[in-house]
């Protein structure tokens, strides 16, 4: 009897109505015969409402250190109420259920409290469970530390969960979702965008970390690593009203004809932080960029170019836009030891990419991309680039413009 994980998403249990049909989705895969783990979010805005009740109770006094192991026992409890409730209707349905948090599973996961990484999922309670053909429900985005704390994985963590514990049982994994699968760009941006029959892990993994929503990267990462099959579906919709639904993730060689692009994703979600007169010798870069690991502030597009006065440099680079001011106060406190002139940060950005495993084997996708923009007016700030993406920062309120000038550029609105 194969195993399935089926995964819903805070709108798809944003009320009771809608944990009906996800408990009746549930069923349908029951009666098909798969022994089944779901995992579920918070319903849709519980979340962000727990961490409001935490930023009420106000900010750490001087010397005190921030309750980060407090926070995650709050915001860890929107997942507890959907599980439950989940299922309870699946009882009442008449098919056998139970609810499990994470430290039941055990989702063992570090001590980084709000962005925890998993360790280990011990899989013999959750997989005797099934073998006893209950419905194992589980509370997503939480685990447990080794030392018995509740820690939460991050936003998006719920994902995570979902493949993780499709790893750890030997399952494939269904991640249902708001929208019917991955497509070529957002939807509500460009109305000719294609939704994909089918994505490599790479490509997905490009798209989740450069800006589209429908997966959350670490949930990715995971599923590549341990070759999950995932499958992005719609939960609006009631069992075999849509066979073949879905956009499958998968091994690149399972895609017969690559294409040269996929997708073209957004992010405005960004920072650019621009450094001026910096001595031009080595240590520089490592004494900035370590301050920043340090405090756990993940840097993403660097450019460094001469500047005016010799031996110096200009330098920018981009960080998500929650931790720009953090980052400032970062730099300026390194600023006596590095001995740079000024420091500027600029909040009104976006990053604009282009994702597509076939850029390995065909020449002029740069250029298609710089000339798309050039037309449309559109000034590139930044630009970095991998085997597989190229990403370029620009003015934020030329964001939609650029989405829709690329996808059009590459031919996605004709898939």
């Amino acid at each position: 009897m194969s195993r399935l994980v089926m995964k819903f998403g805070g709108t798809s249990v944003a009320d009771l109505e809608r944990i009906r049909r996800v408990a009746r989705l549930v069923a349908a895969e029951v009666e098909a015969g798969h022994q089944v783990a779901v995992v579920v979010s918070a319903m849709a805005g519980k979340t962000n409402e727990l961490v409001a009740w935490t930023d009420g109770a106000g900010p750490a006094a001087q010397g005190i250190q921030p309750s980060d192991d407090e926070y995650d026992v709050v915001v860890a409890s929107g997942e507890q109420v959907t599980a439950g409730l989940l299922a309870m209707t699946l009882r009442n349905m008449g098919v056998r259920a139970q609810s499990w948090l994470g430290w039941q599973v055990p989702i063992i996961a570090d001590d980084a409290h709000g962005k925890a990484r998993i360790d280990d999922i011990p899989p013999e309670k959750l997989g005797a469970a099934l073998d006893d053909g209950q419905v194992a429900v589980i509370a997503g985005f939480q685990g447990v530390t080794r030392d018995g704390r509740i820690a939460t994985l991050g936003r998006g963590g719920s994902d995570t969960s979902a493949v993780a514990i499709a790893a750890a049982i030997g399952a494939a994994c269904d991640i249902y979702t708001d929208v019917d699968g991955v497509y070529t760009t957002d939807p509500r941006i460009e109305s000719k965008a294609r939704k994909l029959a089918k994505i490599s892990y790479e490509e997905m993994l490009e798209m989740a970390s450069l800006g589209a929503k429908v997966l959350q990267t670490r949930s990715v990462e995971l599923a590549m690593a341990y070759h999950v099959p995932v499958r992005v579906l719609s939960s609006f919709v009631e069992p075999g009203e849509a066979p073949g639904q879905g956009t499958i993730v998968c091994d690149e060689e399972e895609i017969v004809e690559k294409r040269i692009v996929s997708g073209v994703a957004y992010s405005r979600d960004e920072a650019k932080i621009s450094l001026f007169g910096l001595p031009d010798h080595p240590g520089v870069s490592s004494t900035i960029f370590g301050a920043l690991a340090d405090a756990n502030v993940n840097v993403d597009m660097i450019v460094q170019s001469h500047a005016r006065v010799a031996d110096t440099a200009n330098m920018e680079f981009t960080v998500g836009r929650r931790d720009a001011q953090r980052a400032m106060e970062l730099i300026r406190a390194v600023q006596p030891q590095v001995g740079f002139e000024d420091v500027r940060c600029d909040e009104d950005v976006a990053k604009v990419s282009v994702i597509g495993v076939g850029m390995r084997s065909h020449a002029g996708v740069a250029k298609s991309m710089f000339k798309a923009l050039a037309d449309k007016g559109v000034n590139i700030q930044v630009i970095s680039t991998s085997e597989i993406k190229i990403s370029v920062l620009i003015d934020a309120a030329y964001t939609e413009l650029a989405v829709r000038a690329l996808h059009a550029a590459y031919g996605l609105d004709q898939l």
